[in-house]
């Protein structure tokens, strides 16, 4: 039996999807990445953004149809939890023998059996209070082109920032055991893996404790001469602070690479988001980041066009660019997720309004980094 696995979105995402990997070896099933040769198909989706809905529905019909007659075809991750993406599957994408959220991941095998002994469809509902997954069998696909591993060391989100879904598809903050997160990263280093990316959709409001778990995970004896690097995303600037940044100072081993979103410039924004932070305590957190750890890299991530965003406030998130002058920016134009408190506020901006910022953003970023470049 074949089984095609095709992850989209995040990094968290991919690690969900080793999972699966591991899961489905130890089913017996052999990976192939020919989709039209596979007896069974899992996509893990992702729901953060509109374009990644899109893109995977746009590819959909591939999966569906066509291929190996009696092909099971599996729906798992952020989109599966959202209720009118299973309505959409009860109606229109029928093929679908199964669909499940994140937070049901150790259940993969117990569904897939259900599939192929009981038959018929089964659209699933998971809970968003589950206990993590500990002790699944993982598969990785690491080559010497690609050092590198994803450990997610919590899963889930309490901040409930306006615009996103992902408390609402993935559930409330979770965080693995220290010790089941060491095991896995000293086993990692002594596999001679290069880079080891610890994940969570807020990481370093990983609880006990984020700067301790990051120094402990730096401690061990890689196989490799060079040693291995610790790297970590995606942090939220609420709970980054002088112990994060001096814990990334703490050991040659931590990247001081940090991507720590803004989202935007404006702190009437900022406050209508929820992001828990003014432009002025953004600033000062980097401020004390640069000046703690040796050699920061910066990058962020920015929305454009966010309900009743003004001219000044985009003006305001060109001016902090400037300021910060980050090495690298990750950009958005909003696009509402149906369930969030955003959908539903007023001040919609126009589409052209809309693209033309995204663009003037685009451009500025684009000049401060041939500027940052030019000075080495």
């Amino acid at each position: 039996m074949l089984a095609h696995l095709a992850v989209y979105g995040c990094q968290q995402n991919q690690a969900d999807g080793d999972r699966l990997r591991g899961m489905l070896l130890e089913l017996g099933y052999t990976m192939t990445d020919d989709c039209a040769q596979a007896d069974l198909v899992v996509l893990v989706t992702c729901a953060v953004r509109k374009h990644a809905e899109t893109r995977l529905l746009g590819h959909l019909g591939t999966y569906l149809y066509g291929g190996k007659p009696g092909r099971k075809v599996v729906l798992c991750g952020c989109m599966a939890q959202r209720e009118d993406v299973r309505e959409l599957l009860r109606t229109r994408y029928k093929q679908v023998a199964l669909s499940f959220g994140p937070a049901d991941l150790r259940r993969f095998p117990e569904y897939l059996n259900r599939v192929m002994t009981e038959g018929g469809r089964h659209i699933i509902a998971s809970p968003d209070t589950a206990p993590i997954d500990e002790d699944l069998p993982v598969s990785r696909i690491i080559t010497p082109e690609l050092n590198r591993a994803n450990v997610t060391i919590m899963t889930g989100c309490d901040n409930y920032c306006a615009y996103c879904v992902v408390p609402y598809v993935r559930g409330r903050e979770r965080s693995r055991a220290p010790e089941a997160v060491l095991a896995e990263v000293r086993g990692l280093a002594e596999d001679g893996v290069e880079e080891i990316w610890l994940l969570g959709q807020n990481v370093n409001s990983y609880k006990p404790d984020f700067p301790d778990l990051l120094r402990a995970c730096a401690a061990f004896d890689g196989a490799r001469p060079a040693g291995y690097t610790i790297r970590f995303m995606t942090s939220h600037p609420r709970d980054a602070g002088r112990r994060l940044f001096d814990a990334m100072a703490s050991s040659p081993r931590i990247s001081p690479n940090l991507h720590l979103p803004v989202q935007s410039g404006s702190t009437a924004v900022l406050n209508a988001m929820n992001r828990g932070y003014t432009r002025e305590d953004y600033i000062e957190k980097i401020r004390l980041a640069r000046e703690t750890v040796p050699g920061l890299v910066l990058t962020s991530d920015v929305i454009v066009g966010f309900p009743g965003e003004t001219e000044q406030d985009f003006e305001d998130t060109l001016t902090l660019l400037e300021e910060v002058r980050f090495a690298k920016l990750f950009t958005f134009q909003y696009s509402p997720r149906e369930g969030t408190p955003a959908a539903a506020l007023p001040g919609a901006l126009p589409p052209d309004t809309m693209k033309k910022r995204f663009t003037r953003l685009l451009k500025t970023q684009k000049r401060i980094e041939e500027e940052s470049g030019a000075h080495g």
